[in-house]
């Protein structure tokens, strides 16, 4: 059993935690509002790049690009994995990196031969300790996501996609989808698949494709990864706010509940050593008084 002393050394360090994690609750609730901002205002460009995409395809004909899979719908399942996976630069998130990095080792596992990109030093770590192979030079911070990064990692992405290095984009990233559920999504952004975009209703207007429709195709399939990726971004880093002051309020709600319960132990530990300090003043007041009455008699 602890003294009193020692229950007191660990209330105060307890309490001491307490401010930390109420501090990065803080910091949590100033970050998501800002990147909450941020994200308001990326979706309406990004629905409305991929609503003008949606209907551009609704348009084409049997246009061969390398950014879209044949119209018969072959090679669907073949070609290279190029995985793009959003982590965190630190933990303290709860169990935000580690499902993204479960999804992320679920996928490899089903395809070996993935190429695996990193976003975030957190997952960088995680797979260096594990000796799982990714793209080194690829390194980008998770904080405060630009439009600027997501072109750079849009145009490494497109390179090695290009070149052949990989043969299919997967970006496996966390969704906030309301103030208590985030899920880790993982989506294909490349090669486009007509089916991907189509509603199965015939097109409202004929469109006139201006040099060919493959090179309006070039020149738009780069603006909608750019912005596909500047989304993920900034849903990811929303949601990992999200997530850290969860964490940090479940931190703060444990602290308060060992607070009270060391209280109590030290006050009770208080208690009972005043009532043994009053034993002893009351017994031995008996032993003078009954010493004073065998001295009178």
């Amino acid at each position: 059993m602890l003294s009193e002393y020692e229950l007191r050394e660990r209330i105060s360090s307890i309490g001491e935690t307490q401010k930390i994690t109420g501090a990065m609750y803080l910091i949590a609730s100033s970050e998501l509002h800002r990147a909450k901002d941020a994200f308001d205002s990326t979706a309406p460009y990004f629905k409305l790049l991929r609503t003008e995409i949606k209907r551009i395809f609704r348009s084409l004909g049997d246009v061969e690009s390398r950014y879209m899979y044949p119209a018969d719908g072959s090679r669907l399942s073949d070609g290279r994995y190029g995985i793009l996976l959003i982590t965190a630069d630190k933990g303290l998130a709860g169990r935000y990196n580690m499902n993204a990095i479960g999804e992320a080792e679920r996928a490899m596992k089903e395809h070996p031969d993935s190429r695996l990109y990193v976003v975030g030093s957190y997952g960088r770590k995680y797979f260096m300790a594990k000796n799982i192979p990714f793209v080194e030079n690829f390194e980008f911070s998770a904080q405060s996501p630009t439009l600027h990064r997501a072109r750079k990692i849009a145009a490494i992405l497109l390179h090695d996609f290009i070149g052949g290095e990989i043969d299919k984009i997967f970006v496996i990233y966390s969704h906030c989808r309301n103030d208590a559920v985030i899920d880790v999504v993982n989506d294909r952004i490349l090669p486009f698949h007509r089916g991907q975009f189509s509603d199965g209703t015939e097109p409202p207007e004929s469109f006139k494709f201006f040099p060919s429709e493959k090179e309006v195709l070039e020149s738009v399939a780069p603006s909608y990864v750019c912005g596909f990726i500047y989304s993920a971004l900034t849903d990811s880093f929303l949601s990992e706010q999200r997530s850290r002051m969860s964490a940090m309020e479940t931190a703060d709600k444990s602290a308060r509940d060992m607070l009270a319960e060391l209280d109590f132990e030290c006050n009770r530990l208080r208690q009972s050593e005043i009532t043994r300090e009053i034993t002893e003043i009351s017994a031995a007041a008996r032993y003078q008084k009954q010493k004073k009455a065998e001295k009178t008699v």
